[in-house]
């Protein structure tokens, strides 16, 4: 399984921009995908996650009701539409796979660790 993420750019505060994960390899069915955020000097960080089997979804709370995950199966992509951006959501933004078929308690989508495959990063950058 491999995954390229792209849509990142250069953006004003409160614009909006959306960002792709395609996987490539095995893609007979859906991965649990989350999506991860690095900004500068800091640690990586959970922003959403959509279940492999439901398509459930999890965010977290400071881009609760900004930004949205969701997955389209027949083109094997997860997006990450982002409104309404902040200066603090300036990051490299990467999506990550958990490529086995298994299911976890709602929190543990939000955790990097049941993720083992990542993706290459895009960096999005937000202006004030």
């Amino acid at each position: 399984v491999q995954l390229q993420a792209s849509g990142g750019g250069l953006v004003q505060a409160g614009a909006s921009l959306r960002l792709s994960c395609v996987t490539s390899g095995r893609t007979n069915s859906g991965y649990n995908t989350g999506w991860f955020r690095q900004a500068p000097g800091k640690e990586r960080e959970s922003v959403a996650a959509i279940t492999r089997s439901s398509g459930y979804t999890y965010y977290k709370d400071s881009v609760k009701g900004r930004f949205t995950i969701s997955r389209d199966n027949a083109n094997n992509t997860v997006y990450l539409q982002m409104n309404s951006l902040k200066p603090e959501d300036t990051a490299v933004y990467y999506c990550a796979v958990d490529s086995r078929p298994r299911t976890y308690t709602g929190g543990a989508y939000l955790q990097s660790w049941i993720y083992n495959v990542w993706g290459q990063g895009t960096l999005v950058t937000v202006s004030s």
